[in-house]
């Protein structure tokens, strides 16, 4: 699945207005690169700075004390290394939002395409990969969790085989993935414990979860056994970690650090301002 699918750019209109500024002001921030606190590892989502190239993101993010890089397609794995990032989060064939594990016919696919990319994520220290639960449409949410429990077994001895953890990503169905089947904690949990294994954990999108449960830092801290990796997004809109949004994002940051958790946050948030000064601002904010 290419990055462009992954959201459609959520109608990319925004992004496709600001994401326009010229790779060599990238640093104008005119300083030396910044050394972070580091106790919560931050990524940023590739798919919001489409208008950069990944090479240019990678450097920026590098030079901001962030750690990694979010959703990269195979072909470009190997590409933060060259900055001293990973890539945090990899596309691997995992289906897409709308089809994917819930319905037992896309599991031969899913299988064949984590037989081929997960050993290059291995090879390239890629930690995780990212798969989905797919829409009900019409399937009772009992069944869906079975058939995904199913796709998943069959998943995770190649996961286990490559110490590369498969992430099943919790979205909101109120607003932006309608009728998405693991749009609650709750069910994704469900899920974990059934498969129950080490590589095979959920991907809590704060953004997301915000908007269907709310209670985040005890949903979390109560689930953590569960949770392989993070998302972040301003509520309301998916922009900026900013004070136009309702989540106070340095006080989860220390809900989550509290858990012990030792993976990553990535920043998923659509800018509206300059991108790479409202990234900067996002790091600042979670650096506690």
């Amino acid at each position: 699945m290419s990055t462009l699918s992954r959201r459609r750019l959520i109608q990319g209109t925004v992004a496709g207005t600001v994401l326009t500024y010229a790779s060599q002001s990238a640093f104008s921030q005119g300083d030396a690169p910044v050394q972070r606190k580091g106790r919560i590892r931050q990524s940023v989502c590739r798919w919001c700075y489409q208008k950069t190239s990944v090479e240019d993101l990678c450097a920026y993010s590098a030079h901001i004390g962030l750690k990694a890089v979010d959703l990269l397609n195979p072909d470009e794995y190997e590409i933060p290394r060259r900055y001293g990032l990973v890539c945090s989060m990899g596309y691997a064939g995992g289906g897409d939002i709308a089809n994917a594990l819930n319905r037992v016919e896309n599991h031969a696919k899913i299988e064949a395409a984590f037989r081929q990319n997960i050993p290059l994520a291995a090879k390239a220290g890629v930690p995780n990969v990212i798969t989905f639960s797919g829409n009900r449409r019409g399937m009772s949410d009992e069944e869906g969790a079975r058939n995904t429990v199913l796709g998943l077994n069959r998943l995770k001895k190649i996961a286990e085989d490559n110490n590369v953890t498969i992430c099943v990503e919790l979205l909101n169905s109120k607003v932006n993935h309608k009728d998405y089947m693991c749009d609650h904690t709750a069910w994704g949990v469900n899920v974990m414990q059934q498969v129950n294994s080490t590589h095979v954990k959920l991907l809590y999108d704060a953004y997301h979860m915000q908007i269907m449960e709310g209670d985040l830092i005890r949903t979390i801290q109560e689930n953590i056994q569960w949770i392989g990796h993070f998302h972040t997004g301003g509520v309301p809109g998916r922009h900026e970690l900013d004070d136009t949004q309702e989540v106070q994002w340095d006080g989860l940051m220390r809900g989550i650090l509290a858990t012990g958790f030792n993976g990553y946050v990535a920043h998923e948030f659509q800018p509206t301002r300059d991108p790479f000064t409202s990234l900067r601002q996002a790091v600042d904010l979670c650096d506690v």
